[in-house]
């Protein structure tokens, strides 16, 4: 039995497999894979692309999707262990884990970090919990990594440029008015660097870099790859020849928890927007996002309705990959 809870945990060929296989789901995309098959999803936080695109992809493989919201449709789960359950919450992981994967081949969770304090939230307490008491693969649907954004991300990549070894790659910050998740952002450093591409990653500041696991990982990826990683604050040195640019807004570490001061520093650096002038000093450069996306807050119109922008394609990957992947652990 095997989790997919990050792609670090998998080897650059089995990804490779589970992206090759995405392919012939996606040209032949009805097959009996997961008849009897039945997969428990949780969602602690809302979704659109992520929940119709499993459940769609699982109905399109014969399986079942379980969707449960706990606290809404479902029971407050307890995280916590020694502790007296005298709160909200009704029942403890340990069961919960435990009942689910009797009743179901895979449990799938979505949970975000609370944005209170980061060494904390780092340690993704929510999946590594159900991971530890489960007896069935476990799927990460975003925690604090996006793992399956990532493997829609790169097959869309290698459907429009084949290999990406030695591709210029950029993920680059921008503005939002709120403080939002790092997954994306750790995500992508980790993909673009496993998959040889040279990776650089723009922000306004030292304030905005990414926790040091992440970066570590991408330097430690791009060595082996024989490929470069490289962190820069300016603008138009960052744009320039790349081939790939991917957006994402994400909060200062060094703010965790503090929206106020977040929103503060965020405001002044609404220059980061993506606007055709800076796609122009690409090297006749892709654009792309996990999606959703505030037009003309991240990018323009200009941007978002171009023929280069590749984020619906992306969007619709996810769909393939994560079919091809739950065949694989199933």
């Amino acid at each position: 039995m095997k989790h997919f809870l990050s792609t670090s945990d998998w080897t650059k060929s089995e990804l490779q497999e589970i992206l090759d296989f995405a392919t012939t789901l996606k040209n032949d995309p009805f097959q009996p894979l997961l008849k009897n098959k039945s997969i428990a999803m949780l969602f602690f936080n809302p979704s659109s692309r992520t929940r119709t695109s499993f459940e769609v992809g699982i109905n399109e493989l014969s399986g079942t999707a379980i969707i449960l919201q706990p606290g809404k449709d479902a029971w407050p789960i307890e995280f916590e262990d020694n502790i007296v359950m005298d709160g909200s919450a009704e029942e403890h992981v340990k069961e919960v884990a435990k009942v689910l994967a009797s009743y179901c081949d895979c449990i799938a969770i979505r949970a975000f970090p609370v944005f209170k304090d980061w060494q904390r939230d780092k340690t993704d307490l929510v999946i590594n919990s159900f991971a530890k008491y489960s007896s069935v693969p476990v799927v990460n649907m975003e925690t604090i990594e996006h793992p399956c954004q990532e493997l829609a991300h790169i097959l869309t990549l290698q459907e429009h440029f084949g290999d990406l070894r030695g591709k210029n790659y950029l993920l680059t910050w921008t503005y939002h008015p709120k403080p939002l998740n790092t997954a994306v952002a750790n995500s992508s450093l980790m993909i673009a660097s496993k998959f040889g591409m040279n990776v650089t990653m723009l922000c306004p500041s030292k304030e905005y870099y990414l926790d040091e696991k992440y970066i570590q990982a991408a330097t430690d990826n791009c060595k082996k790859e024989g490929s470069e990683f490289n962190i820069s604050h300016n603008i138009e040195k960052a744009y320039s020849e790349k081939d790939i640019v991917y957006a994402k807004s994400w909060g200062c570490l060094s703010s965790y928890g503090q929206p106020e001061i977040q929103m503060a520093s965020n405001n002044t650096h609404k220059n980061f927007i993506v606007d055709s002038h800076k796609m122009s000093l690409t090297k006749s450069g892709v654009f792309s996002h996990c999606l959703p996306l505030r037009r003309n807050i991240k990018a323009t119109d200009e941007v978002m309705d171009s023929d280069y922008c590749l984020a619906i394609k992306e969007a619709a990957n996810r769909k393939h990959v994560q079919k091809s992947l739950l065949t694989k652990i199933l």
